[in-house]
């Protein structure tokens, strides 16, 4: 009988696990210095220095207080902090704060754990795994984390936009099933692409399902906090937006998302016929002009009659001219603002996430939730295409076919035939 042996995998393991108790060791063992060397400062003297200058403040070492854990993300260690007396100034390290218990990324993880799939009953034990057993998590404090989330986001709501250039952005919503409520509420969400080319979130507020009411209020609100211009708003087919929307931001123009569009009218089709349907409608938004993306629609609406799926025709050409409008605007965009799949994206987790019913006791609680699961997305955004464009666009130069017409009337090199 051959004798078992050690694979490579469980030795590395073992290696591994000796070589992260000794990098916390060696943090351990550095924070503590940065401690002492904090009190030496203080004291305006070294541990065994007499307080002989003139300037000395007095005061005392008193050793050290009981060990604490601290809690990061390679794990929990061990502190002591030193203790002074003899002075009317408490003594309090800027390296760790006297009621810190874990650093800042650590609270950081908890959203994270969320956008990746963890339930709030499962969050001790995931962290506990991932912090060490010392961790000083628990179910409560998950649960008074998110009721700092909820002061965080109140705060948030009512800070200012007025200093934004928002040349576009994208709404939508996303539907919440709360055991105290009888119905599904919603909660808005608006991403703005500033004219420096990176994306913010500028609303996230509860309403009524995406009515116009609702759409009105999250508008108002932006308008309110100091947002007076937006040039392009990209959402799908909602009847709410496109309603509330004139009546606050009147010059502000509108586009329909294609991936709801296709999947509207792909819906009037046999299931065997959508392949054929599909190749024909996803090459629409990818022509060079507007003509041309006029002459696929003729196509598409042909093939449509010749075999009887008038229906399918009909839902294309309905709401067509909000479907073109980034041609008005620069090429380099096109990519970013035929679709809402830049406030899409950030939802895909969220909705596998809020789907589960009874998540939450009150919409109150899933919207300071998944706000902060989306300011952690916010950190991740790339930066859109071409940004040295959106300033042009947010000062209102105008664009055909994806070249600026200004330009073009000039004879000159339009702003969108230049590579950002």
């Amino acid at each position: 009988m051959e004798k078992p042996t050690t694979t490579p995998t469980s030795s590395s393991s073992v290696e591994y696990e000796v070589l992260e108790r000794w990098a916390r060791e060696q943090v351990r063992l550095k924070i503590q210095d940065i401690l002492e060397e904090e009190v030496n400062e203080f004291l305006g003297r070294a541990k065994w220095e007499r307080a002989n200058r003139v300037d000395a403040i007095g005061g005392y070492r008193n050793g050290y207080g009981k060990p604490r854990s601290l809690t990061m993300t390679n794990g929990t260690i061990d502190i002591r902090r030193p203790r002074v007396r003899g002075l009317e100034e408490r003594f309090v390290s800027k390296v760790l704060p006297l009621f810190a218990r874990r650093t800042r990324e650590v609270g950081d993880l908890l959203p994270q754990l969320y956008l990746h799939g963890l339930a709030g009953g499962d969050f001790e034990l995931a962290l506990r795994g991932l912090l060490g057993e010392k961790a000083p998590l628990s179910a409560g404090t998950v649960a008074r984390l998110k009721g700092k989330w909820q002061n965080e986001y109140k705060a948030w709501s009512k800070r200012s936009l007025r200093d934004l250039e928002v040349a576009y952005m994208w709404a939508d919503g996303i539907y919440v099933k709360a055991g105290l409520e009888k119905e599904k509420a919603v909660v808005l969400t608006v991403i703005g692409g500033l004219s420096d080319g990176s994306k913010v979130i500028l609303y996230m507020g509860s309403g009524y399902r995406e009515s116009k009411e609702s759409w009105l209020e999250a508008l108002r609100d932006m308008k309110a906090r100091g947002l007076e211009q937006v040039r392009l708003a990209v959402a799908d087919g909602g009847l709410g937006l496109w309603a509330a929307l004139p009546q606050v931001y009147p010059e502000c123009r509108e586009q329909r998302c294609w991936n709801h569009k296709i999947v509207n009218v792909l819906d009037q089709l046999p299931v065997q016929r959508r392949e054929e349907a599909n190749t024909i409608l996803t090459g629409i938004p990818y022509e060079g002009t507007q003509k041309e993306a006029e002459a696929r629609k003729g196509e598409f609406g042909a093939w449509c009659r010749k075999n009887g799926y008038q229906k399918a025709a009909e839902i294309l050409e309905n709401d067509w001219e909000r479907m073109i409008t980034f041609y008005s605007f620069p090429k380099e965009h096109w990519h970013h603002i035929r679709t809402s799949n830049i406030v899409e994206s950030p939802f895909a987790s969220l909705r596998l996430r809020t789907d589960a019913a009874k998540r939450y006791k009150k919409v109150e609680n899933a919207t300071a939730v998944i706000w902060k699961v989306l300011l952690v997305a916010e950190s991740r955004f790339r930066k859109l295409n071409a940004p040295t464009l959106l300033k042009v666009v947010y000062q209102g130069v105008e664009f055909k076919d994806g070249v600026a017409i200004s330009a073009k009337t000039k004879g000159e090199k339009g702003f969108g035939e230049h590579a950002a």
